[in-house]
């Protein structure tokens, strides 16, 4: 039995067309059941993280297409004492200066800041992260890459990095949970879900 139906996709996230769910009802169904994000608590907790991070499920690779101006709000500490303007708009040149030297990833100069971008409905970043998510999903690392971009991919991802940082709900931010819970409309699931 589904965790959550195409209907409760589609009413979480309302703003979200019915033709960009679709393809993610089935693959987070099973990742919730495989990483047991299964009580409506849970439930509701990543699918509110997923949402974020996904813009509701339409973005599953990072946007860096920033101006200049916005380059020194985002990022201020990479673009201190740095002119911003050979970066504007030029998404792989940011990724390469912002995420260089560090999660895993080489100098600016060797592209990793780029190529391990945020994917995934959690955005996975960083060599280190990409690595360790194609380790555990016994694939090398550009196979693993290529399937974050694919919606059962960017869902394994997620669940994946949910569960590797032990997001399990505790209970203690009820307002979260209860606004969440509402809003899927978990209170018409199963008691077994």
């Amino acid at each position: 039995m589904a965790l959550v139906t195409f209907e409760q996709l589609n009413e979480f996230f309302e703003d979200t067309d019915e033709n960009i769910i679709e393809p993610f009802v089935e693959p987070l169904n099973e990742v919730m059941e495989f990483y047991e994000i299964n009580t409506p608590q849970r439930i509701s907790m990543f699918l509110a993280q997923v949402g974020h991070e996904s813009g509701g499920l339409r973005t599953i690779k990072e946007n860096l297409n920033y101006s200049a101006d916005r380059l020194k709000v985002i990022f201020p500490k990479y673009f201190r004492g740095v002119d911003p303007t050979p970066y504007a708009r030029n998404p792989q040149k940011i990724a390469n200066r912002v995420y260089s030297s560090r999660m895993g990833n080489g100098d600016e100069a060797s592209g990793d800041g780029y190529r391990y971008c945020g994917r995934g409905l959690i955005q996975l970043t960083g060599k280190s992260n990409y690595a360790a998510f194609a380790s555990d999903m016994n694939m090398s690392l550009e196979e693993a890459t290529a399937w974050l971009d694919e919606p059962e991919g960017a869902a394994w991802s997620a669940g994946w990095f949910w569960d590797s940082r032990e997001y399990i709900v505790t209970g203690k931010d009820r307002k979260s949970t209860r606004l969440n819970s509402s809003h899927l409309k978990l209170s018409r699931m199963p008691s077994s879900a």
